[in-house]
């Protein structure tokens, strides 16, 4: 069973922990992978389906899976899509159906289709991640950004991490929320979102 995280569950005990930053490259390792305790790394998409699938099958926990893209969308009263009071800062916006939103959605879509169909009846529980706003005299990179959003939830006291919970993801009070995943059929909920930066 696929479903939404909850702000209780988001806490290093609860399971297996596995924190994945999207990307969609036919050649170049764009997909950041950290597990659990363990070291970040880069992958292909294909590498990191193999690899999730892999450690579905294996394991004997829960799993917690926190994803670096659009996991919940809104659309305004009037049906038309409309950000999420996480993704405007100031006069900056990283709106989840704009550009590299719509990109790692998409890429989160297939690798959920993946897990899916091939989850061995696992629990695994969504987490949304979102790293947006970085400064932009630093490099992007993706091993930084599993790591930032593992130490979000593994030490928040020395993080600048937090976690926000479905309700508060509304610009307005008459928007609707929904899984980003219920257009392709897959209806997970909506998993909180935790923040870094």
């Amino acid at each position: 069973m696929i479903r939404a995280g909850t702000v209780s569950e988001a806490v290093p005990g609860s399971g297996q922990w596995i924190f994945v930053d999207m990307g969609f490259s036919e050649r170049t390792r764009s997909c950041g992978l950290l597990i659990g305790d363990g070291n970040p790394e880069e992958t292909t998409f294909a590498t990191l389906v193999a690899r999730l699938r892999s450690l579905l099958k294996n394991s004997d926990k829960p799993i917690n899976l926190l994803i670096e893209a659009p996991l919940s969308v809104a659309f305004n009263q009037a049906g038309n899509p409309t950000g999420r009071s996480i993704e405007k800062r100031g006069t900056q916006t990283r709106y989840w159906y704009v550009g590299l939103g719509c990109s790692v959605l998409v890429s989160a879509t297939y690798l959920l289709r993946a897990i899916a169909d091939d989850h061995h009846g696992k629990t695994i529980r969504l987490f949304e991640g979102f790293i947006s706003f970085k400064d932009k005299g630093i490099q992007s990179s993706h091993m930084r950004d599993v790591f930032e959003l593992r130490s979000a939830i593994f030490s928040p006291e020395a993080s600048s991490g937090r976690v926000i919970t479905p309700d508060a993801l509304r610009k307005q009070a008459s928007d609707r929320l929904t899984s980003a995943f219920l257009v392709s059929g897959m209806d997970f909920g909506i998993p909180p979102v935790v923040i870094v930066g």
